[in-house]
């Protein structure tokens, strides 16, 4: 099974513009911005989507979590807010099958979303 743009980014087969990294997570600039600051926060385990994850993964699912609220604050948005967004499904926007976590700021954010 080939591997997916995101597992491609945590080998470094493709660069991308690493903000944070740890044993369980990666977090890079998103290529194609939808804000002033939108960074992709992925598990290092591939997960395809959080529908298919399982108990043993409460651990890195909670890690990544905390590790998102801590990457926002390091891009200056925790006094004026952030968004975090899961897509489930290519209906959801889903384009990379990897458990991703956008965290989206630096602009006002109106809701509904979709």
């Amino acid at each position: 099974m080939s591997k997916t743009l995101f597992e491609k980014i945590i080998a470094r087969e493709i660069p991308a513009t690493i903000v944070y990294e740890d044993d369980l997570v990666l977090a890079f600039s998103d290529i194609k911005p939808q804000a002033p600051a939108h960074v992709l926060i992925i598990p290092k385990k591939s997960i395809a989507r959080i529908a298919e994850a399982v108990p043993e993964d409460q651990k890195i699912l909670g890690h990544l979590l905390l590790k998102a609220a801590e990457v926002a604050g390091k891009l200056g948005l925790a006094k004026s807010g952030y968004r975090l967004v899961f897509n489930n499904g290519p209906d959801a926007g889903e384009a990379v099958p990897h458990l991703h976590c956008h965290i989206i700021g630096g602009r006002k954010m109106s809701w509904p979303p979709g």
